[in-house]
């Protein structure tokens, strides 16, 4: 059985369900997936970006399916997509070339009250409560603390002056990191989400808004404290066993006490 699996999606969304996609594994498996989450994906034969596979044009207006894009999803017995579930012109060209191929939402409804995992992993008749994992080599072993204070949403974001505060009473180093295009003087960019990986797997703790990357630090199983303001937690809090979550109706109101006191009791733990 060969299985292309197609899956969309921001950092967050692609990490919940990877049980999903793990479920689906055939004797051979290619996944195709947005750029940056090529490198974390192990449990594939073979993993293209999007991109790179030309299905941007396939299903819009009169533009050729490219031949390459043909052949290569015709060599497959079967697809499993969360690509185009909304787009019909996209569902009929696929179908169109003959394929067995089944189309599953890329997000839960917003009257889903489970968690988004539990909602992919159904998808596929795969089990509920299953811990997103990325096997990672932990870069060499700091006494440090990894901040990350953003997100792909600004309202998502604690202020980054209290980060700031925060780090000043933490008892061990803080070391920051950021995206390409996210302002913060002096921190430490990967243009490699692996290598960012094995980098948070060497700290003691890290600690972030609801954002892609701290779903990357639970998934790596590095502890985790995820600073939550208006999602909700029930459906995109981090999975792992060294998550903790601290929230706040409005962000701006969390205090820098109750973020250190969470932290503190973490690095106490360890």
């Amino acid at each position: 059985m060969r299985r292309l699996l197609i899956r969309p999606g921001g950092i967050g969304d692609c990490i919940l369900s990877f049980p999903a996609l793990q479920h689906l594994k055939a004797d051979y498996t290619e996944i195709w997936i947005p750029s940056p989450i090529v490198p974390l994906i192990t449990f594939a034969e073979q993993v293209r970006s999007l991109a790179s596979t030309g299905i941007d044009i396939v299903g819009v207006g009169e533009l050729e399916i490219p031949t390459h894009f043909k052949t290569s999803v015709q060599s497959f017995d079967s697809v499993v997509s969360w690509y185009g579930a909304n787009r019909a012109e996209f569902r009929e060209a696929l179908l169109n070339l003959g394929v067995s191929c089944e189309f599953h939402p890329a997000l839960p409804p917003p009257e889903y009250s489970g968690h988004a995992t539990d909602f992919f992993s159904a998808q596929v008749g795969a089990s509920l409560g299953l811990i997103p994992r990325i096997p990672t080599i932990a870069a060499a072993s700091r006494n440090s603390v990894v901040i990350h204070p953003f997100s792909g949403s600004r309202r998502k974001n604690w202020p980054l002056h209290l980060y700031r505060e925060l780090a000043a009473k933490l008892p061990l180093a803080v070391e920051w990191t950021a995206g390409p295009e996210e302002d913060l003087p002096q921190t430490i960019r990967f243009s490699s989400l692996a290598d960012l990986a094995a980098w948070i797997a060497g700290s003691r703790l890290y600690i972030g808004n609801d954002s892609g990357i701290t779903h990357l630090a639970a998934a790596i199983g590095v502890p985790t404290l995820a600073v939550f303001g208006p999602s909700s937690p029930d459906s995109w809090m981090p999975r792992g066993e060294n998550v903790t979550l601290i929230r706040a109706d409005r962000l701006e109101e969390l205090s820098v006490q109750c973020v250190r006191n969470a932290a503190n009791r973490l690095l106490d733990s360890l």
